[in-house]
């Protein structure tokens, strides 16, 4: 064997990495015996037919695994949904995902109570809007329109009544206008 060159802490000679062939890596063969060599070049070759031999029996297993499967009527759609559901059972078991699940729940719970305080902030506007003097105004104006167009009804009525009221009133005098209009 050939001494090794060293320069302090430094290897000059290549160390073989994990699954590296070791009869290929440069300098590595030098240092074998001939003896050496011929014994991993036996386990090499008994290595690839243990290899062989177990790929063979994989086949021949997985074969019959497809075999017993066909006979018990399990196909791949089959198998793919309880994959699907097992693979969604752990996600849902997993400390992460009951956190995650938690904090939306928070989150959706605060969405809800933000969105009802919207509503009741806009629920108070609106009537903040309805008993205003500008719509007030407005209300009596459409009151007057009413009497005025519907005679001596008396007044009354929530505003959608009223509003309601003069529209008809509104679409019957443009109907008899043009009635008018025909005839003459």
């Amino acid at each position: 064997m050939e001494p090794r060159r060293e320069q302090g802490l430094l290897r000059t000679d290549s160390i073989p990495e994990v699954g590296e062939d070791a009869a290929a890596t440069v300098g590595m063969a030098e240092t074998l015996s001939e003896e050496e060599q011929d014994e991993l070049r036996r386990e090499l070759a008994k290595v690839e037919e243990e290899i062989q031999t177990l790929s063979q029996v994989l086949a021949a297993k997985e074969k019959h695994l497809a075999e017993i499967k066909r006979k018990l009527g399990i196909n791949s759609l089959q198998e793919l949904k309880q994959n699907i559901t097992k693979s969604w059972q752990d996600v849902t078991s997993t400390a992460a995902y009951k956190r995650t699940s938690e904090t939306l729940s928070q989150a959706g719970q605060k969405a809800s109570a933000a969105f009802s305080t919207v509503g009741s902030v806009i629920t108070k506007k609106l009537e903040d809007v309805k008993n205003s003097p500008t719509f007030k105004s407005f209300e009596e104006k459409v009151e007057n329109l009413k009497f005025k167009v519907g005679g001596n009804k008396p007044a009354g009525g929530d505003f959608g009544e009223v509003l309601n009221s003069a529209a008809n009133a509104s679409a019957t005098e443009t109907i008899a206008e043009q009635t008018q209009e025909e005839t003459h």
